[in-house]
């Protein structure tokens, strides 16, 4: 069974692009055009520890994107059109990845088309259409065989040096496993009641070579408003690298609070990195504030802007976490192209459940591999191990495995 949801949104943007560009400016929106191919094979399987079941699935995915190149403007012109499309070999239970149909089993195949129009003035730019954002309000998920891809609207503008100002809306997403595009809610909420889009506006700029800074605001209409501020430090002393990043951010109610009156939500995320030849440390303090969990979009878009994001996200009620993350490059032991991180994480003071000291943790082993023969150049392979334990809830074992193959005609 296939799942395809044909926009209108590149029906549209192609005509309004065919108004926009007169034949003798098109040249090089024609000749500049570039082809990204993406193919993606993914494996997950977990299994609970309390229950002793199973969930998971094996999947091929194609992600393409054709970009034009810009027209000889004064406002400069292009397009980007982009299909993902994934089949489906085998799938047991909900694992959160795939679509699933009325009998509750996983779909065959599914997939989804978009486009994005650009136009581009000096150093600011407009893209209305699909977009995957990595911003402090929405992120765009990678973790599963599909990407999330949100629809809407963004100007970028870069005009100052050192300045890099962002502001927009996003109307609708499509999460990771669906072929639908929806308007916003909040996970776990009462899905019926939809905001009317997600408003933002930031800014970062580089105070220095070394210390730059970022804030943005936030609005999920209707459902909660979000305040974030960042701090970022980078610099080399000797030959090791040292990084702090201090985040905060500050949910409340917006409008009719959809979301429920209790999205009072602080985050105060913070980490400090050390690099040095083939190693890097990040050792890492998160708090959360309020009698609710931190909100996400829709399936549970993931917020990684927050440092201790991960399967288990650590973003529960009241509670603490710390985390030691470790990475290490086997680039000079005679193993160019591969690549270790492991991490731990440990959350406590949970508010869940009916109780108040609630904990759990995360054991994450990510091995990678990147073929360094030119001829198969852009070929990765990815084994993940990952175990997490839970007081108040059954934890779980999981186990990814991820080819990628990326090429650019």
């Amino acid at each position: 069974m296939k799942r395809r949801n044909l926009y209108t949104t590149g029906a549209v943007l192609t005509a309004l692009t065919g108004l926009t560009v007169s034949n003798g400016a098109a040249a090089a929106f024609v000749e500049d055009t570039a082809v990204k191919m993406e193919l993606k094979n993914y494996y997950l399987d977990r299994r609970y520890t309390k229950n002793d079941t199973t969930e998971g699935n094996w999947s091929q995915a194609i992600d393409l994107t054709v970009s034009s190149g810009y027209t000889d403007t004064k406002v400069q012109v292009a397009l980007d059109i982009n299909t993902t499309d994934a089949i489906v070999f085998d799938s047991e239970g909900n694992d959160g990845s795939l679509p699933l149909d009325e009998d509750g089993e996983a779909v065959d195949n599914y997939g989804r088309l978009g486009a994005t129009l650009k136009l581009k003035y000096s150093n600011t730019l407009l893209s209305i259409g699909d977009y995957r954002p990595h911003l402090p309000v929405a992120w765009d998920d990678t973790s599963r065989v599909l990407d999330t891809i949100y629809e809407g609207a963004v100007i970028e503008s870069k005009e100052v040096e050192g300045l890099d100002l962002k502001a927009g809306v996003f109307w609708k997403a499509v999460t990771r496993n669906s072929s639908d595009k929806e308007k916003f809610y909040v996970y776990k909420g009462q899905d019926e009641n939809r905001s009317d889009g997600l408003y933002f506006a930031g800014a970062s700029y580089n105070f220095s070579k070394a210390f730059s800074g970022t804030y943005y605001y936030g609005q999920l209409k209707d459902f909660y408003t979000q305040n974030t501020y960042a701090l970022a430090y980078k610099d080399k002393f000797g030959s090791t690298g040292v990084s702090y990043d201090l985040r905060y951010l500050d949910y409340a109610n917006d409008g009719k609070a959809y979301g429920g009156d209790d999205m009072d939500v602080d985050v105060l995320s913070t980490g400090l990195s050390l690099a040095n030849g083939n190693h890097k440390l990040r050792l890492s303090y998160q708090s959360i504030d309020g009698e609710r969990a931190v909100p996400t979009l829709n399936g549970y878009v993931p917020q990684p802007y927050t440092l201790h994001w991960s399967s288990a996200a650590f973003i529960m009620p009241d509670e603490r976490s710390t985390g030691i993350r470790y990475g290490y490059d086997f680039k000079d032991v005679g193993a160019p192209g591969l690549s270790l991180f492991t991490q731990y994480i440990f959350g406590k003071g949970i508010d869940v459940a009916g109780g108040e000291h609630e904990h759990q943790s995360e054991r994450d082993i990510y091995l990678t591999y990147a073929v360094q023969n030119e001829t198969l150049k852009g070929l990765s392979f990815s084994a993940r191990d990952m175990w997490i334990d839970r007081s108040w809830t059954s934890g779980f074992r999981e186990f990814r495995f991820i080819t990628t193959y990326t090429r650019q005609f």
